[in-house]
């Protein structure tokens, strides 16, 4: 039955074609999850060593790279994946590198405000001095300093991920249909609101716990890598970083 209610069989009713959502919502979910945190490591990867390059490097390494940045920030994330998968159609490969791609900006803009910092200090400096090559001082020096921001970061992109994700299947250009996507499932139920309204809250209400816990949960880990002190200068770094960014 299409749109049915809820009852011991279904828990929270059917959808338009007369499945049951707990079993859908159930078996999307952890693929949303999974394609989220793959395109915000991609995303947070790219940003990260395009920040630590430019804070490094300097000269007009820093000046092209920054510059790139701020042409690719001009553009909204969820335009810039809509650009991107237009190009070559909703493919899977490509929705999850659209989605990382679109991140890299921020995350860049974040970790070289904070590696600039770094790349100051004396022992970073010395290490220049002895000849030590860009890669294991980066590596070494400089990326150690930067777990807090960068673990802070992840959860804040996760949780970015999970919305544009869902909202690109909403609108059509995400995971296809049988597919028990999360944004796919409120799109197709959309019209049987009154009837099982379940079918769109339910889906809806899971996306934003999802994505809130996700950003919370970073959060606690930068504070228990890095201590509760760093931690907090961490959240406040990318926060700044986020709002520079809008």
């Amino acid at each position: 039955m299409t749109f049915g209610s809820p009852d011991a069989s279904f828990l929270f009713g059917s959808d338009s074609l007369g499945r049951d959502v707990l079993s859908r919502v159930l078996n999307g979910g952890w693929v949303l999850l999974l394609l989220a945190a793959s395109a915000t490591a991609i995303g947070v990867l790219l940003g990260a060593a395009a920040g630590l390059i430019a804070a490094y490097v300097g000269g007009w390494a820093e000046t092209v790279i920054m510059r790139l940045v701020d042409i690719v920030l001009a553009l909204p994330q969820l335009i810039f994946a809509l650009l991107l998968l237009s190009v070559a159609g909703p493919q899977l490969w490509l929705l999850v590198l659209a989605v990382g791609f679109s991140h890299a900006p921020q995350v860049a803009r974040v970790i070289f405000a904070a590696a600039q910092d770094v790349t100051e200090r004396d022992f970073v400096k010395i290490s220049r001095l002895w000849g030590v090559s860009v890669a294991r001082v980066l590596r070494r020096d400089v990326l150690p300093n930067l777990l807090g921001p960068m673990i802070v970061e992840f959860g804040l992109r996760l949780s970015f991920s999970i919305i544009i994700l869902a909202g690109l299947s909403f609108l059509g250009f995400g995971r296809q249909a049988p597919a028990a996507d999360w944004g796919l499932m409120i799109n197709e139920n959309r019209l049987g609101l009154e009837l099982n309204s379940l079918a769109v809250v339910v889906p809806a209400l899971l996306l934003a716990i999802l994505a809130v816990g996700a950003n919370t949960f970073g959060d606690a880990i930068a504070r228990a890598c890095m201590g509760d002190e760093s931690g907090e200068e961490a959240v406040i770094a990318s926060s700044l970083g986020t709002v520079i960014d809008r």
